[in-house]
């Protein structure tokens, strides 16, 4: 019996256009183009790959400004995420780079943030398992089959009863990628109000982001659902105000976020009715 070799058509490695790459892609996958009913599903992320680009948008960074301004929506965070997860920068060359520039005491911020990427990582590579399974019980006066394994149709559709959720949803969709701050706005909106497990929450969030890190992003979930913190991570509408940055990006009047418009202590009683005492 007699095998014939497969003949396989190579594919194109360079592009003259990114048009052409995206189309490329997309013929590439077939599945994204069928999902006619589905407007996000062949969306193209403004995010352009490659070496050069890392390099342009490392020197564009106003590193000098994170520190203060890292936590807000519109903060001077770098945007680099997306070329270190995939290899094109290294923690180290955005360590150098903001050295450079700042001294160590101004740098603290940065440092932190790339040390906590590290401290994931270690995790990870001790307790793998750890990455998905509750490393301690729920804080919330809940347990763990208390929450749903399957995300809300609504929130899977952009259209909660809450307009800034769904704006995140759909720049998730869209971008591949959230600010963190929003991150973890969307982490504890889908855990604490809608009540689903993280490791739901933080399967369809790797599988949207183009900085998608397995070890950070679901240690974060943990964190926010406080299976590896000590309380729950919550915030309300008066946070996202202070934080968003961006009046006309984002809707945020009461009306249209009906679940976030509260004080911390009116969400505490609704979200942890099983508790009692401060949990913010």
């Amino acid at each position: 019996m007699t095998h014939q070799a497969l003949s396989l058509t190579p594919l194109p490695l360079q592009f003259s256009q990114r048009e052409e790459l995206v189309a490329q892609v997309l013929a590439l996958s077939p599945d994204l183009t069928a999902m006619d009913d589905d407007p996000v599903a062949s969306c193209v992320s403004d995010i352009v790959g490659g070496a050069d680009e890392a390099a342009m948008a490392l020197q564009l960074w106003p590193v000098a400004d994170y520190g203060k301004t890292r936590n807000y929506l519109n903060g001077a965070v770098s945007g680099l995420s997306p070329y270190v997860r995939h290899g094109v920068l290294t923690p180290a060359t955005l360590k150098q780079a903001c050295l450079v520039q700042q001294s160590l005491d101004e740098a603290q911020k940065l440092l932190q943030q790339l040390s906590w990427r590290d401290y994931f990582h270690h995790l990870a590579q001790l307790n793998p398992a750890d990455l998905w399974r509750d490393i301690e019980p729920y804080k919330t006066g809940f347990v763990a089959s208390d929450y749903s394994a399957e995300l809300p149709a609504d929130l899977m559709r952009a259209q909660t009863p809450d307009a800034f959720i769904n704006q995140l949803i759909e720049q998730l969709y869209t971008q591949g990628y959230l600010h963190n701050h929003a991150r973890l706005y969307l982490a504890s909106y889908l855990v604490h109000w809608r009540r689903v497990r993280w490791q739901a929450g933080a399967q369809w969030m790797l599988g949207h982001l183009l900085d998608g890190d397995l070890a950070s992003n679901n240690l974060s979930w943990q964190w926010v659902a406080s299976t590896f913190s000590s309380k729950p991570y919550i915030f309300n509408l008066d946070n996202v105000v202070k934080f968003a940055g961006q009046p006309h990006t984002f809707d945020l009047s009461p009306a249209h976020n009906p679940s976030l418009a509260a004080s911390y202590e009116t969400l505490q009683r609704q979200l942890f009715p099983n508790l009692g005492g401060d949990h913010v």
